[in-house]
């Protein structure tokens, strides 16, 4: 059975220290009751999600990026992305600043990431991938793991270059991005 932190890392919050010493059963009775408040208050985000993507479909992009990058938060953009077919999230990502994107695939899974990057212009998706291995480069090996050959490629290239080995702890948590990284050689 999963802990209350491992339940709860995809908030990406610090998890007390008072609540990492609750017994097993209080923290699944914690992690059960936060899960409940967690679903009833994001109720209907799921059909607002995709109402705003298909309403940002009949609306030009040189409208919809900047009032995202102004208005709305990354969250948001990630859910509404979500819903969208890889097509026409790919389209917003080319033209998204890429600060901006990059806080947005923080709140995607990896491989829709993967998809998105893989579909997305060669030179944007590669400026994505060299900003996440600079700033946010274990968020960017889970990426990896289901990237396609090319851009699997061209990461481990850049991984090479920076000086990283198999031996590097960051990277070792990563055990199907070194076995696919190992393939490629």
């Amino acid at each position: 059975m999963a802990t209350l932190e491992e339940t709860l890392a995809w908030t990406e919050i610090p998890l007390p220290e008072a609540l990492k010493n609750l017994k097993q059963e209080q923290q699944l009775a914690l992690t059960s009751y936060i899960k409940a408040v967690v679903d009833n208050k994001t109720d209907g985000f799921d059909e607002l999600y995709h109402a705003i993507g298909s309403i940002v479909r009949f609306i030009p992009h040189f409208i919809v990026v900047p009032l995202m990058v102004e208005h709305i938060r990354p969250q948001i953009s990630a859910g509404v992305c979500r819903t969208m077919g890889v097509d026409q999230a790919v389209n917003y990502a080319n033209d998204l600043p890429l600060e901006y994107f990059s806080e947005v695939s923080r709140h995607l899974d990896n491989d829709l990431m993967a998809r998105i990057l893989e579909k997305m212009k060669r030179n944007q998706a590669e400026k994505v991938i060299l900003f996440e291995l600079l700033h946010h480069r274990s968020h960017m090996l889970g990426i990896a793991e289901h990237l396609d050959r090319r851009l699997l490629e061209f990461v481990a290239k850049n991984l090479e270059i920076n000086g990283f080995s198999e031996s590097d702890p960051e990277l070792a948590k990563h055990k199907l991005l070194l076995e696919k990284i190992r393939n490629l050689r």
